[in-house]
């Protein structure tokens, strides 16, 4: 049975899954072009700037001596893995840093994706600063593509023949761009609710499987006395839009319009789930978690059992179960029309402005943090789910189910698991969006006003992109 699952998750994965700052390194931040690693262009991307969609054109034999790292170089690699991944972090680099003589890791802990993401756009736009490798959260590879920000991976790839294919092709498009390879998946999860399994037996609730059954989890979930809320059903994470967009989508909200210029965020849709999560809100049902330390609050409100649920991603299963006095289940999202999600996490990429010797070493430790078996160090010590196919096939593999077995709701669905959207514009209309809803959610405001001037910023940005 164990066996058989496994070749139905890597069937799955391979047809339908799939999204301190000194200098780069010893030689950091020298050539601004991409010197011999740069990829022939290829046509187009499809409106929108859609990854993986255009044809690459064919390659050209590479000189792999090129792509070699012959003198001691000392590199940087930015993350966003919080203290909790810190022993996980260390071990990784160790490993590196002793498997060969000439390359020495030093990983840094920049912050959350956002702050790599204004760190990494100062260090490029300077042309220094720079690391030699970084984590970027899955929604920035169009951009990043877009902005030739990051060095093209093709050459690299085939002059080490690295297997790029034993990630599945859809994990291939969410780190592509223009049909190039711009970056490679590293850390992958998706949106779950995390909900307190022993309360829910208690009470008889479970978690609803369609978004119009909300309502009525949502009493039942909540302890409101006299206006006071004891115990909210559910955490709205305000802070990332990524957690509640996948409510408009299944819905039938597109977020961008088919002429990739326009947002369709004030349909009627759209603008009914507003009022629903205001209105949630304003009855004590649900918490809306925005500004400073907003995930540290949300976590400690669920650990302390005030709220009954929260929406998180999948990579904090382990820290959800370490903390808790009490059975932690996890769920898929509630539904509509459909009930897809997206992927989340990270890519790993190089910066396109480093100087060779920099992006030789870069690729040959991003090499290493993709590979099989470091792969399964990050399944096992965090709750990110496999990202090769080879891995289901192992022994380790096939055991993670065992020991993680809540982790079967995410396998039941892993073909509804699908790529961000990609635009180049879509990081400031996420900010947009998510700076407009906070208000909203937090705040007495005029809604339809606010939902109009959001509209309107957002086309702004989407016609300049």
């Amino acid at each position: 049975m164990k066996k058989m699952l496994a070749l139905v998750l890597t069937a799955a994965m391979g047809c339908t899954l799939l999204s301190g700052c000194s200098g780069g390194g010893s030689t950091g931040g020298g050539s601004t072009g991409g010197g011999a690693a740069s990829a022939p262009t290829t046509a187009a991307p499809a409106a929108g700037g859609s990854s993986g969609e255009s044809a690459p054109a064919e390659t050209p034999a590479v000189d792999a001596s090129m792509y070699e790292v012959t003198e001691p170089i000392t590199i940087q690699w930015w993350h966003s893995l919080e203290a909790q991944y810190a022993d996980v972090v260390d071990q990784v680099v160790s490993d590196f840093n002793s498997s060969q003589d000439l390359i020495t890791v030093e990983a840094v802990y920049v912050g959350s994706y956002s702050q790599v993401n204004e760190a990494l756009v100062a260090a490029h736009a300077a042309g220094t600063g720079l690391p030699a490798v970084t984590v970027a959260n899955t929604p920035y590879v169009a951009e990043y593509g877009a902005g030739g920000l990051t060095e093209v991976l093709d050459p690299y790839i085939q002059a080490t023949g690295f297997d790029i294919d034993d990630f599945g092709k859809g994990l291939v498009d969410a780190s592509s761009y223009n049909g190039q390879q711009v970056s490679l998946p590293f850390l992958i999860s998706t949106q779950v609710v995390f909900y307190n399994k022993t309360m829910a037996d208690e009470l008889g609730v479970t978690i609803p499987e369609k978004w119009d059954d909300m309502d009525s989890f949502l009493e039942k979930a909540s302890a409101v006395n006299n206006g006071t809320t004891e115990r909210y059903g559910t955490v709205i994470p305000g802070w990332d839009q990524w957690y509640f967009e996948t409510f408009y989508l299944n819905n039938g909200v597109k977020l961008i319009n088919d002429d990739q210029i326009s947002t369709d965020l004030d349909n009627d849709a759209a603008v009914g789930i507003v009022n629903k999560f205001k209105e949630w809100c304003d009855k004590g049902y649900i918490y809306w978690a925005n500004g400073t330390d907003a995930s540290s609050i949300m976590r400690q409100n669920f650990i302390d059992k005030k709220a009954f649920s929260v929406m998180h991603t999948s990579s904090m299963y382990k820290l959800y179960t370490d903390k808790c006095d009490f059975e932690v289940g996890m769920a898929w999202l509630p539904g509509g029309a459909t009930k897809n999600q997206e992927i989340g996490g990270c890519v790993l990429l190089i910066p396109s402005k480093n100087d060779q010797a920099t992006k030789n070493a870069a690729w040959q430790f991003l090499a290493y943090l993709c590979s099989k078996d470091v792969n399964m160090t990050w399944v096992k010590g965090t709750g990110y789910m496999p990202t090769r196919n080879s891995v289901l096939h192992t022994e380790e593999g096939v055991k993670f189910l065992e020991e993680k077995p809540a982790f079967q709701c995410i396998f039941d669905n892993l073909d509804l698991i699908n790529p961000r959207i990609q635009h180049p514009g879509w990081n400031q209309l996420a900010t947009i969006w998510k700076n407009y809803m906070a208000e909203i959610m937090i705040e007495d405001v005029d809604i339809p006003g606010k939902i109009e001037d959001m509209v309107e910023e957002i086309n702004e940005v989407l016609e300049d992109s």
